[in-house]
């Protein structure tokens, strides 16, 4: 250990990253201690991570995360979230800020202070690549002189916004690839109806427990969306056909409209989804790429007619084990021509009465009989 250059020290210090740990490490030696404050790239306080945190004053845990950043130079990770944890001043936290913004690349960020601080004006122009924020608000975005050149990765989770402030926000990021929406406070304004995103830049995005009338997302570029436990009069999806992966989760629309998004769709993977099925299977059935179909406790009166002639790989599940699923599995067999792997995902309950074995058996039957109909198709079986 004696011979590593202190470079190496440095990122073997950042591997650590929790702060408690990278302190009592750099007591090693005066090298360890050099390679701590000059060669340090990543820093995490985390209230989680340390129970004695807890234990602490508000002003003695402010004052240790300064004497502890204030001892490096050149972060470009920092991670504080303090859960649980009484609010900060705002001026230590401005601080830290401060400090680490020319070279810092990441930032996750999860405090609450009084006053709140605003993290775009303290952030902004600088190197920033991803940014997390958490139980904090956000307001008057001002994309005239806030701007993130290089911000790729943007989550927001427990955020305070206004529809109008969460818009603009898109436009000072001109090359974010991803954008995370976990639970947002979303306000709308009393003449503002619907939620209105656009980016020519964004890959991927994932929203989580939202639920508004009407969110029109316009994005030339998303290969990936993920929906979960969001509730949604109307959701509209407007790009160049640039959409790779679908997943659905627990989520309730009236009227979803992908339009020409579905033509490349490779991947479909949907559970507890509420929704008009016809419509979806029509939208799907257009993709000449789609390969993996997963679904998993959905709830429909009409299948439709649809054929899914490209789905090599398809995915069923239920809850419980019953006739009417393996009529499920019999119906999507039929309209998979290509099929060439089936697996059955279910919960088998033990069995109370004769009832119970009736339906079991019933349903093994069925299953057997489709596999002898479908020789070509692999059928592997997931039970819980």
């Amino acid at each position: 250990m004696e011979n590593l250059p202190v470079e190496v020290i440095g990122n073997i210090l950042s591997r650590l990253k929790a702060a408690r740990d990278v302190v009592i490490a750099s007591t090693t030696c005066k090298k360890w201690q050099e390679a701590w404050r000059k060669h340090l790239h990543a820093l995490s306080f985390d209230s989680n991570d340390w129970p004695e945190y807890h234990d602490l004053t508000t002003s003695r845990l402010e004052i240790l995360i300064t004497q502890t950043i204030f001892q490096t130079r050149g972060l470009q990770s920092l991670s504080i979230s303090m859960e649980d944890v009484e609010e900060f001043s705002a001026a230590p936290v401005i601080a830290w800020l401060m400090y680490t913004r020319d070279s810092l690349r990441r930032l996750y960020y999860n405090v609450r202070t009084k006053p709140n601080i605003n993290i775009l004006e303290k952030c902004g122009r600088q190197k920033l690549e991803v940014l997390s924020l958490s139980h904090t608000s956000i307001s008057g975005v001002e994309p005239s002189y806030q701007k993130f050149p290089c911000l790729k990765s943007l989550s927001l989770s427990y955020v305070s916004i206004s529809a109008l402030d969460l818009s603009l926000l898109l436009t000072i990021c001109p090359r974010i690839e991803s954008l995370s929406l976990i639970n947002p406070d979303i306000v709308m304004s009393d003449s503002q109806a619907t939620m209105e995103l656009n980016s020519q830049s964004i890959k991927d995005i994932r929203m989580e427990v939202i639920s508004l009338d009407k969110f029109i997302l316009e994005a030339d570029s998303l290969e990936s969306l993920n929906l979960r436990d969001c509730t949604l009069e109307y959701f509209e999806l407007i790009g160049k056909g640039t959409l790779r992966a679908l997943k659905i989760d627990d989520v309730s629309v009236l009227h979803l409209d992908i339009g020409d998004s579905t033509e490349n769709l490779e991947v479909v993977d949907v559970s507890h989804f509420t929704i008009i099925w016809p419509k979806f299977y029509h939208m799907i059935s257009k993709s000449a790429n789609l390969r993996k179909l997963r679904l998993w406790g959905v709830v429909f009166d009409d299948e439709g007619s649809s054929l899914l002639e490209n789905v090599t790989v398809l995915e069923l599940g239920w809850a419980v084990i019953s006739s009417l699923f393996a009529e499920w599995v019999a119906g999507f067999l039929e309209r998979c021509p290509r099929l060439k792997k089936l697996v059955i995902y279910g919960v088998v309950s033990e069995a109370k009465n004769e009832d119970d074995y009736r339906m079991l058996a019933d349903f093994t039957t069925s299953i057997i009989q489709l596999m002898r109909k479908y020789t070509s198709v692999e059928i592997q079986f997931e039970y819980e």
